[in-house]
């Protein structure tokens, strides 16, 4: 029994530094490619800037359509930087080492999925209020905005990750990708625009929050398990 507890303390201990060593590899990725990372936090800003200008200066339309344009461009700007999820670790070889490695793949996949999420979703949550200011967007949405988009973008980085692992074994996905994920993300993106949109309503929003945040769960609890499985597939 004590040797039991024994192994299952070092396994746990090798987990989680498993996990925390593959948040800290991806982030140090993303930061030497610095380009690519700020692209999809570029095109988030420079859409939802170019919105005012293609519809019209009016604040009572503008608001009407700002909870749907930007979860729309927040979804759009994530699929930029999807395949970036393991395409790095294909191309220099680690991905083949990570498969052969004596511990549970799916820790490292899910510390990847984290990484992606620090230096995509949540630099897209934190802008959109500004974002949202340029929509006319009524103050009293801006909670909903904020974590209606904090526990969406999650939801995109896990559920990406499996169209990522999908794909990885083509290279660069291409079109490929998008049309895997897309149909895996309207859920979300209904659930937050509405969220969103009850909040400019005055209505009560935490329904759909809470109907995210259960997608959210279940992402985080079956998505490493898919993406550990086509890894594996792609493997043979």
């Amino acid at each position: 029994m004590i040797l039991k507890k024994i192994v299952f303390n070092v396994n746990g201990v090798a987990a989680v530094r498993g996990f925390s060593d593959y948040v800290k590899r991806d982030l140090q990725l993303a930061y030497r490619s610095l380009g690519d990372t700020v692209a999809p936090l570029i095109f988030f800003t420079m859409v939802c800037t170019l919105v005012p200008l293609g519809l019209s200066p009016d604040t009572q339309r503008l608001s009407e359509v700002a909870p749907s344009m930007l979860w729309i461009m927040a979804l759009l700007s994530t699929l930029l930087s999807i395949e970036r999820i393991f395409i790095h670790d294909y191309e220099d070889g680690s991905l083949e080492q990570l498969l052969i490695a004596p511990q549970l793949i799916e820790i490292p996949i899910l510390g990847k999925i984290v990484a992606h999420w620090l230096v995509t979703g949540l630099p897209l949550t934190l802008m959109s209020p500004l974002l949202g200011l340029m929509l006319s967007l009524p103050g009293s949405a801006y909670p909903a905005l904020l974590l209606s988009l904090a526990i969406g973008t999650a939801y995109l980085s896990a559920v990406g990750a499996v169209g990522a692992s999908l794909t990885v074994s083509l290279g660069r996905g291409g079109l490929l990708l998008p049309l895997l994920v897309v149909p895996l993300y309207m859920p979300i993106i209904i659930f937050g625009t509405a969220t969103v949109t009850f909040a400019v309503d005055a209505m009560q929003w935490l329904g759909p929050l809470a109907a995210m945040g259960a997608m959210l769960c279940a992402a985080i609890a079956l998505c490493p398990l898919a993406a550990a499985a086509a890894l594996r597939f792609s493997s043979i």
